[in-house]
Protein backbone atom coordinates (compact mmCIF):
# COMPACT_ATOMS: atom_id res chain seq x y z
CA UNK A 1 0.00 0.00 0.00
CA UNK A 2 1.33 3.60 -0.81
CA UNK A 3 2.15 6.06 1.96
CA UNK A 4 0.32 8.96 0.86
CA UNK A 5 0.70 12.29 2.33
CA UNK A 6 -2.19 13.35 5.25
CA UNK A 7 -2.84 16.43 7.18
CA UNK A 8 -5.29 16.89 10.48
CA UNK A 9 -7.68 19.57 9.70
CA UNK A 10 -7.32 21.16 13.05
CA UNK A 11 -3.72 21.75 11.85
CA UNK A 12 -4.93 23.78 8.47
CA UNK A 13 -5.61 27.57 8.77
CA UNK A 14 -5.61 28.31 5.04
CA UNK A 15 -6.47 26.19 2.29
CA UNK A 16 -4.93 27.43 -0.96
CA UNK A 17 -7.41 26.92 -4.41
CA UNK A 18 -4.83 26.30 -7.00
CA UNK A 19 -6.29 27.49 -10.49
CA UNK A 20 -4.75 28.44 -13.83
CA UNK A 21 -4.94 31.79 -14.09
CA UNK A 22 -6.47 33.23 -10.98
CA UNK A 23 -9.98 34.49 -12.29
CA UNK A 24 -13.18 32.72 -13.14
CA UNK A 25 -14.08 29.01 -12.50
CA UNK A 26 -11.97 28.90 -9.76
CA UNK A 27 -13.27 32.07 -7.87
CA UNK A 28 -16.74 29.95 -8.18
CA UNK A 29 -14.77 27.15 -6.49
CA UNK A 30 -13.46 29.65 -3.87
CA UNK A 31 -17.02 30.90 -3.05
CA UNK A 32 -18.40 27.81 -3.26
CA UNK A 33 -16.18 25.66 -0.93
CA UNK A 34 -16.30 29.56 1.51
CA UNK A 35 -20.14 28.57 1.89
CA UNK A 36 -20.36 24.75 2.19
CA UNK A 37 -17.70 25.47 5.13
CA UNK A 38 -19.26 28.26 6.94
CA UNK A 39 -22.53 26.24 6.64
CA UNK A 40 -20.97 23.32 8.27
CA UNK A 41 -19.50 25.39 10.91
CA UNK A 42 -16.27 25.44 10.11
CA UNK A 43 -15.01 29.03 10.75
CA UNK A 44 -11.28 27.98 11.55
CA UNK A 45 -9.76 28.04 8.12
CA UNK A 46 -9.82 30.70 5.13
CA UNK A 47 -9.48 29.93 1.85
CA UNK A 48 -6.91 31.98 -1.03
CA UNK A 49 -6.87 31.28 -5.04
CA UNK A 50 -3.47 31.32 -6.14
CA UNK A 51 -2.31 30.49 -10.20
CA UNK A 52 -0.76 26.37 -9.69
CA UNK A 53 2.15 28.12 -10.81
CA UNK A 54 2.49 30.80 -8.03
CA UNK A 55 1.89 28.45 -4.83
CA UNK A 56 4.30 28.76 -2.09
CA UNK A 57 6.68 25.72 -1.79
CA UNK A 58 5.68 25.41 1.85
CA UNK A 59 2.09 25.07 1.76
CA UNK A 60 0.29 22.68 3.46
CA UNK A 61 -3.00 21.67 1.54
CA UNK A 62 -4.10 22.68 -2.06
CA UNK A 63 -7.09 22.04 -3.96
CA UNK A 64 -7.09 21.72 -7.47
CA UNK A 65 -8.38 20.78 -10.45
CA UNK A 66 -7.18 17.15 -11.76
CA UNK A 67 -5.56 18.75 -14.65
CA UNK A 68 -2.83 21.24 -12.68
CA UNK A 69 -2.42 18.84 -9.63
CA UNK A 70 0.82 18.22 -11.41
CA UNK A 71 2.18 21.37 -11.55
CA UNK A 72 0.49 21.89 -8.19
CA UNK A 73 2.70 19.32 -6.74
CA UNK A 74 6.16 20.53 -8.40
CA UNK A 75 5.59 24.00 -6.31
CA UNK A 76 4.62 22.57 -3.14
CA UNK A 77 6.38 18.47 -2.94
CA UNK A 78 5.35 18.23 0.68
CA UNK A 79 1.56 19.55 0.27
CA UNK A 80 -1.36 16.88 0.66
CA UNK A 81 -3.26 17.65 -2.82
CA UNK A 82 -6.80 17.46 -3.17
CA UNK A 83 -8.16 17.26 -6.84
CA UNK A 84 -11.34 17.58 -8.36
CA UNK A 85 -12.61 17.26 -11.70
CA UNK A 86 -16.13 19.29 -11.55
CA UNK A 87 -16.18 23.17 -10.87
CA UNK A 88 -19.81 22.81 -9.31
CA UNK A 89 -21.02 20.21 -7.02
CA UNK A 90 -17.74 18.01 -6.90
CA UNK A 91 -18.11 15.06 -4.51
CA UNK A 92 -14.37 16.43 -3.01
CA UNK A 93 -15.50 19.44 -2.09
CA UNK A 94 -18.14 17.42 0.79
CA UNK A 95 -15.43 15.09 1.34
CA UNK A 96 -13.13 18.21 2.17
CA UNK A 97 -15.50 19.74 4.45
CA UNK A 98 -16.78 16.71 5.90
CA UNK A 99 -12.88 15.50 6.97
CA UNK A 100 -12.77 19.47 8.89
CA UNK A 101 -16.07 18.44 10.77
CA UNK A 102 -15.26 15.14 11.93
CA UNK A 103 -11.08 16.30 11.94
CA UNK A 104 -10.26 13.52 10.10
CA UNK A 105 -7.45 13.34 7.82
CA UNK A 106 -7.46 14.90 4.57
CA UNK A 107 -5.32 12.14 2.31
CA UNK A 108 -3.45 13.42 -0.75
CA UNK A 109 -4.55 12.22 -4.13
CA UNK A 110 -0.42 12.58 -5.11
CA UNK A 111 2.18 11.03 -3.79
Amino acid sequence: MENKKSIQPSSVSQIILACEAGMGSSLMVVNLLKKKLKKAGVTSVTLKHKPARAVDPDTPLIVVHNSLAKVARRKAPEAVIVTFNFFMNDPAFDKLVQAFVNDEPIVSVLD
